[in-house]
């Protein structure tokens, strides 16, 4: 029915009754968050909880399922390199979530080790699809930016860092960054890349019984 406070939803159930449940998504959920819309909830099971049903999926054009809860994303790509999905990845036995690094107070979400150089690995959950083209991010994001200066310092200390759009929807072709909402962050990722950052995109299958990352998918930044 309506999404209010970045975190809330009122939902309507297929028996009339309506409920409020928890929205685990930071960004605008631009074309995800439309009034009639078809959603999936998950019931946590908490009693403790002041919302215990959790917004996961959200039909967004026919027949397109959406996995809009971004806590998913770090243990989905951690899955797929562990798994060997992500060939661009493989080979490093040690991976840590969560690390402090950098000059601005970050947080690494992944942090591959056991090879000669460390490999820095910022996730990014991307939900905005327009005509095939998956966009990041759907709202201006300072916090973005500052994550692509620190895995550029990173590069130039070194080390190895890749920015990981993880595309949780399957009607994607490609990932391009989102010029017209955040300027500064597409002008970031270029620069990013001219300095060495690798980036990577992998698109999720969605279904109601679980999400997993399947394939990589082009990244066009002209």
């Amino acid at each position: 029915m309506r999404r209010y406070k970045r975190f809330l939803a009122d939902v309507e159930l297929d028996d009339g009754r309506c409920l409020t449940a928890h929205t685990p998504n930071t960004g605008s959920m631009r074309g995800c968050a439309e009034p009639g819309s078809r959603v999936w909830l998950r019931d946590t099971g908490s009693s403790t909880r002041k919302y215990p049903f959790s917004w996961e999926l959200v039909e967004a054009c026919p027949g397109v399922l959406v996995g809009i809860n971004t806590l998913l994303s770090n243990g989905l790509v951690r899955e797929a390199i562990e798994e060997g999905v992500v060939r661009e990845l493989a080979g490093y036995p040690e991976i840590r979530a969560e690390v402090r690094y950098g000059q601005e107070n970050s947080r690494i979400d992944l942090l591959l080790e056991g090879k000669d150089t460390p490999c820095y690995v910022e996730v990014k959950n991307v939900t905005l699809v327009e005509e095939g083209v998956a966009m990041f991010p759907d709202a201006v994001s300072a916090r973005g930016t500052k994550h692509l200066r620190e895995l550029t310092a990173v590069v130039r200390n070194g080390g190895r860092g890749v920015i990981f759009y993880c595309v949780q929807r399957g009607d994607a072709r490609e990932v391009r960054p989102a010029d017209a909402i955040d300027p500064a962050y597409g002008e970031q990722l270029r620069a990013s890349l001219d300095a060495g950052v690798e980036a990577l995109a992998y698109v999720a299958r969605v279904t109601t019984e679980g999400v997993e990352l399947r394939y990589s998918l082009p990244i066009h930044c002209p």
